[in-house]
């Protein structure tokens, strides 16, 4: 009986036919990540040699860019956050240990500087073995392996269903793989390939290259990385979960062990250089490089409105899903006007202004803003909150952004309450009057059917449609008085006077030209702020801190308004530059008028706010909506404008059920009557009297006086008006002086408040002794 010969070596069957093809067509890495080639898969293809099934291949194909981490660094370049789906930071080979690169060698292809690509012999050693025994071995090169991974690349970034993933592949695929390896020698040196691989290849989690792994496990560079340190690294690649360190580390530590016999074995390092790594524990000093805001601690709102900004822009892809894959994947450098120093100090003092971890504060938050004046770019964005999701019992922490509008990540706005007031002032100032004319701030009523002038509505006017009664403070502001002194006391008889005897239009068109828009305006959209209710000049529109930091900062540029930006520069990994917002300034104030609103917001701020802690000059406006439910501060140098502002989010609606008057806030009972003195104004002091230092601190220029009056004026009506009017600013100045000297500047001496809906917004003041309208 002759003797059975074996079917590896029987060219009649089909394995035998593979066995052959290897030798024809010297691409003996049939087996890919470890597994043989299926002989049936190959019979049924018709293709009788080796040659026939690789000369039907393409022979290159595309490598598409290895996914990058992007990075949104500062003003100075420092690094706020990185967004990934894998991290990586490529290296070169130079800056990759030699222990390292001896390591990944010698476990995963000892002969890689000996063959073109694929090798025969690691072939055969591995047929036989999975023929011979019930476990798998493989026979992949580097170069296999790189090619590997480069493929998987590709079909992640195109979005393809196919596999090239080891134990998913069929035969046509593994066989591909192999021709590609071998057009790679032909492309890419043997160092240019294990720096591809050790750039490319997984290693935990979603650590891929050696350099990210380093510093995931031993927060060290790759290029410092031991002998011992190097073994473990390369013996993860082949099982990154199995073989993790913090997840497994006797695996781990065995595996090493396993590693540095084949280095000792093939020659990479000598007796003692094993003994003595083989002899250490795993040694591991972890760090982690978190993906997406919440890394980015007091600068996550800031980021969280950069992300808002890269995703809603088609400059960075035609669909959201392309532009989340250019974040996370392209490697991105975007640089900011942050100032991250400075805006950790924001982000503290909010929360010393309302802490967020008192149980009273669940629904009472800070918020602070800062722009830059004539240039637009934002430095400060910082609120108490930590960013995260919102929990039930504690308001420590939200996504909500509150200094935004809400397709940035925002909060929907606040009423601005009498920080609207300036807009008023500007519109009475443009049709030809000046600060020191005087008005009769007696009438806080407003019957039904009366009209306001507004010139860009149907008809011209603006219509009251029920009782509108807004209230002051103080019984005593009931009074003529001038406009310096109606706006410098924010009193709310006063500045409905001006604006009854201004073009409404005139006034909402300033909101407008600086950017306040109504965050409610088209059904839960933002838009211009409307003039037909007349509310809005004591401030019952919903709008953000933001757009008033940047509106103010035009009042810090003699009236030139540059539209707020956070993005400076962004850059690909490759150098490409994309396109964004450039300055964009423009004149929408005469800088005369701006003067004369200086001359009185710099009292409000030096005497009224700061009282000698901020040094000047500066200039700001106070803002309380009825019930407080918002209350703020804006104000201004030549440098630096910052908004603040103190309120409720859920409860933001301004009804007595949500009033901050006399209700428990950093778990203490708060005063009788709330107001912007109470935390929003201390909050701007405590952040500006550093900030300012690190910015411009010029003069804000003279306001107009009023001309003198000549004793020997003629006794006409218009000179009895002239005598009257100086007589009624006369008095007019002796009772300022006696308010500031019998009235502190806290809730008592404020009478500046925003509109609510109520009475179709028109009810505000203290008239009730339960509202402030400072």
């Amino acid at each position: 009986m002759a003797a059975k010969k074996s079917p590896f070596f029987d060219t009649a069957t089909t394995l035998g036919k593979v066995v052959a093809f290897f030798g024809i067509s010297a691409l003996c890495g049939v087996l890919a990540a470890g597994m043989l080639v299926p002989v049936a898969a190959i019979a049924k293809t018709g293709l009788t040699t080796g040659n026939n099934i690789v000369s039907a291949l393409p022979s290159s194909f595309e490598k598409l860019p290895i996914s990058e981490p992007s990075t949104i660094v500062d003003a100075n370049g420092k690094t706020i956050a990185n967004f990934y789906q894998q991290n990586r930071e490529p290296v070169s080979l130079d800056d990759i240990s030699p222990y390292m690169r001896k390591a990944i060698v010698s476990v995963e292809d000892e002969r890689f500087y000996e063959h073109k690509g694929v090798d025969p012999k690691g072939i055969a050693r591995a047929i036989v073995g999975n023929l011979t025994s019930t476990s798998r071995s493989g026979a992949s090169t580097l170069t296999q392996q790189y090619v590997n991974n480069l493929l998987v690349n590709n079909q992640e970034l195109s979005g393809s269903e196919e596999t090239t993933v080891s134990g998913n592949k069929d035969y046509s695929e593994k066989i591909r793989e192999l021709k590609y390896a071998v057009a790679i020698e032909k492309e890419m040196s043997k160092d240019e390939i294990l720096e591809g691989y050790l750039n490319l290849v997984l290693f935990s989690g979603r650590e891929y290259g050696v350099q990210a792994a380093a510093q995931r496990f031993y927060s060290v560079d790759a290029k410092d990385l031991n002998v011992q340190q190097s073994a473990m690294l390369a013996g993860m690649v082949q099982l990154p979960n199995v073989y993790n360190p913090i997840n497994n580390p006797e695996r781990s530590l065995d595996r090493r062990n396993k590693v540095l016999g084949n280095m000792y074995r093939t020659g990479a390092i000598n007796k003692k250089e094993y003994d003595d790594a083989v002899k250490s524990g795993l040694e591991l000093k972890p760090s982690t490089s978190p993906s997406g805001c919440s890394a980015a601690k007091d600068n996550a709102y800031f980021c969280d409105y950069v992300t808002n900004l890269i995703l809603s822009d088609d400059t960075y892809g035609k669909t959201k899903e392309d532009r989340e894959g250019l974040l996370y994947r392209g490697g991105l450098t975007i640089k900011t006007t942050l100032n991250s120093e400075l805006n950790k100090k924001a982000a503290n003092d909010a929360r010393k202004a309302i802490d967020p971890n008192a149980k009273s504060n669940k629904d009472i938050y800070s918020s602070i803003v800062s722009v830059e004046p004539g240039t637009g770019n934002i430095l400060t964005m910082a609120q108490n909150t930590t960013y995260g999701p919102e929990s039930k019992d504690s308001g420590a922490s939200t996504y909500y952004n509150f200094a935004v509008e809400r397709s940035k990540g925002g909060a929907g706005g606040f009423q601005g309450g009498s920080t609207m007031k300036p807009y008023t002032t500007l519109g009475w100032l443009t049709e030809g009057n000046h600060m020191y004319d005087t008005i009769n701030a007696k009438r806080p009523y407003f019957a039904p059917g009366t009209k306001f002038r507004a010139s860009c509505l149907p008809g011209g006017t603006a219509t009251v449609g029920t009782k509108w009664e807004p209230k002051n403070a103080s019984a005593g502001f009931y009074r003529r008085m001038t406009v310096d002194t109606g706006l410098y006391w924010s009193i709310n008889s006063a500045t409905v006077q001006e604006a009854y005897k201004t073009d409404l239009c005139t006034i909402a068109d300033y909101t407008k030209r600086l950017g306040v828009l109504d965050q409610d305006a088209d059904n839960g959209q933002p838009g211009p702020i409307s003039p037909a209710n007349p509310s809005f000049i004591i401030g019952s529109a919903n709008i953000t801190p933001l757009s008033q930091a940047a509106a103010f900062a035009t009042f810090a540029n003699k009236g030139e308004f540059c539209q707020p930006r956070a993005l400076t520069a962004v850059t690909d990994k490759d150098g490409n530059e994309y396109k964004v917002p450039q300055e964009t300034c423009s004149q929408e104030i005469d800088p005369t008028y701006v003067a004369d609103l200086n001359g009185t917001l710099k009292k409000i701020a030096s005497k009224r706010v700061s009282k000698g802690r901020v040094p000047g000059p500066i200039a700001g406006k106070t803002g309380t909506n009825n019930y407080a439910t918002s209350t703020w501060f804006v104000g201004y140098t030549t440098g630096i404008s910052t908004a603040t502002w103190v309120g409720r989010l859920n409860g933001k609606a301004s009804t007595e059920q949500n009033s901050l008057h006399g209700a428990t806030i950093n778990d203490e009972q708060a005063p009788e009557m709330v107001d912007s003195s109470t935390y929003a104004a201390p909050l701007w002091v405590d952040f500006m009297e550093e900030a300012v230092g690190e910015y411009d601190r010029s003069s804000f220029g003279s306001a107009r006086s009023r001309p003198v009056v000549k004793k020997e004026a003629s006794e006409d009506s218009s000179d009895s008006d002239s005598k009257s009017e100086s007589k009624n600013d006369s008095d007019d100045s002796k009772n300022d002086e006696k308010a500031d000297s019998q009235k502190s500047d806290d809730q008592k001496s404020d009478s500046d408040s925003g509109d609510t809906k109520k009475n179709n917004g028109n009810s505000n003041g203290k008239g009730n002794g339960k509202k402030s309208d400072d």
